[in-house]
């Protein structure tokens, strides 16, 4: 074999030795956030305001 496909092999040994440090290796410690990000259907607050709000528009009605 020649120079060059030992090189390339070396190459893609060192490629895959990285990706899989970057994969399994140890994790960097990050800000956790606060509170998971919800959708508007899981967040409290937005439906205790869409209750509010829909029980201030359907108050008594005048006839």
């Amino acid at each position: 074999m020649s120079d060059v496909t030992y090189l390339l092999a070396l190459i893609a040994i060192a490629a895959v030795a990285v990706l899989c440090w970057k994969a399994f290796g140890p994790q960097k410690p990050g800000p956790s956030p606060r509170r998971p990000i919800l959708g508007p259907d899981d967040d409290p607050e937005f439906l205790w305001r869409l209750g509010k709000q829909h029980r201030d528009d359907s108050g008594p009605s005048e006839p």
